[in-house]
Formats: C-alpha cells, structure tokens, sequence
C-alpha cells in the first residue's frame, strides 16, 4: 500500500463532518427517537466507511472497493482470535468487580440482562460495526502504521476515534450522556491498541475486529460505569468501575504495545 499524501487527512476530515453535523443536530435540536433522528444517527454512526469506501472509489475504483470490502469476509482465522474477541471485555469488566470488591469490601453494581442475550445480541450488532470498522480499522489503520508503526498508530487513533464520538455525550438519549469523557476516551484509546493487534494477527480480518466491537458494546455493562446523576461531561469525576476498566485496559495495551513492535498488517 502506497500512501497518498493528504487522503489520510480527508478521511478524518469527512468522518468528522458527518458525525458531527448529524449528532449535533440530533443533541441540539432533532428527536433521537424520531424517523429523522434516526437517520441522522446512523448516518453518523456509518460516516467512517462513507468516507473510506468514498476515497478508496476515487483512487482505486471498484477493485479496490471490493478488496476493502473483502476483508469483512475474512474468517479463516485460528479459533483463539474469536474467543479473545467475544470474551474480552467482560473478562476486562469482571476484573474490575473483583478488584473493586478487594479494595471496598463490597460489589459493585452489575447489569441487569440476562447473561444468555449477550450472545444474539453480539451476533445481531456484529454486522452494524461495518459502519466504523471499514473506516478506522479497514482504511486508517494500514495507512497510519505505514508512517507510525502499528503501535503507534494504534494509539493516534485510538485518541482520534475517541474525540470523533464527543458529540454522543450531549445526546440526551445515549448511555454517555453527561459521563466523563476524558476517563472514556482512555478506554477507547487502550482498546484501539487491542483492536489494531487483533487486526493484525488476524491478517487484516474486518471481521474479527467487528465482533470484537459488537462484544464491547453488549458486555461492557455487565459491570456498568455509568455515573448516576452525571451532569459535566469535561469532568473527571467518574465511577471507581470506569476508572478501574480504564487501568485494566491499558495494562493490556502495554503488553500489546511490546508485541507490536516492527509489526504490520498483511
């Protein structure tokens, strides 16, 4: 892969106009639960793989598209890769309890879904993470590792994927409305690292990382972080359990970090 000077820019730059424009409108003025807000919410959630099949369509043409496209279909990985990325998050989050009870005497709150949903419910969002992953892990990533090394790009888009999700905070309707940010976004930028080297062992496989980002959303309230009462997203106020997943996650992104060195993406 030949990078193109100033594609990398223009993919961000699209990604981060759509979202921003539709979830604003969604935070400032439009329903999230109407037929608009709707839209404009998946517009936004899908504006990363607008913008990668966009520019890969003007560069490349339709091989291109369906090379990118291609690595959805990617499956032929060993089983170890699937079960790290079903199983991570909640093994990060259960981690959490158990330190959290350590140090306080006490559980924390858990989440009230039946343990035995999570598994449709991975499998029916799998597909839905395309919208993102095509862009960051498909486009981005192969292109910042080859400047940045696949650690370090890892990290600059972990940091990048993290303030492109910002205007989801001021969404009356999200999970993260009114939560810390910051705190949040270093989770993001730990499990970023994770993604990037599941991506890579898995030689490029879309799948992979879009299964693993399914699991994410379904079992990261298993242990719930979420402040009650929340009401200044810049904060740093946040719950122990946000701050505990936080540090966990980052422990495994340094042990990843060192397994990366000098690697990059078949």
């Amino acid at each position: 892969m030949v990078p193109r000077p100033g594609r990398l820019v223009a993919f961000f730059l699209i990604a981060y106009a759509i979202t921003w424009t539709c979830f604003i409108a969604v935070a400032a003025a439009v329903p999230a639960g109407s037929l608009t807000g709707g839209f404009l919410l998946l517009a936004g959630t899908f504006s990363p793989s607008i913008a990668a099949l966009s520019l890969t369509w003007r560069d490349d043409g339709a091989p291109g598209v369906r090379s990118l496209v291609g690595r959805i279909f990617r499956a032929d990985v060993p089983w170890k890769y699937y079960l790290f990325a079903v199983s991570f998050m909640a093994l990060v989050k259960l981690g959490a309890a158990v330190i959290f009870r350590a140090a306080l005497g006490e559980w924390p709150m858990f989440g009230t879904t039946p343990l035995v949903l999570l598994p449709f419910a991975i499998l029916i969002s799998t597909p839905v993470q395309a919208g993102e992953e095509i862009g960051w892990r498909g486009y981005a990533l192969p292109r910042l590792t080859e400047r940045f090394g696949l650690g370090g790009a890892s990290v600059i888009l972990g940091v990048i994927w993290a303030f492109w999700h910002l205007p989801q905070f001021f969404i009356a309707a999200a999970d993260t409305y009114h939560q810390a940010f910051i705190p949040w976004a270093l989770q993001v930028t730990a499990m970023s690292v994770a993604m990037a080297w599941l991506y890579a062992r898995t030689r490029g496989s879309l799948l992979l990382v879009m299964l693993l980002h399914a699991a994410v959303n379904n079992t990261k309230d298993i242990v719930p972080s979420a402040l009650p009462g929340a009401t200044n997203t810049f904060a740093l106020a946040a719950s122990p359990i946000l701050w505990l997943t936080a540090g966990l996650l980052w422990v495994v992104a340094a042990c990843l970090l060192t397994r990366m060195r000098g690697r990059r993406i078949d």
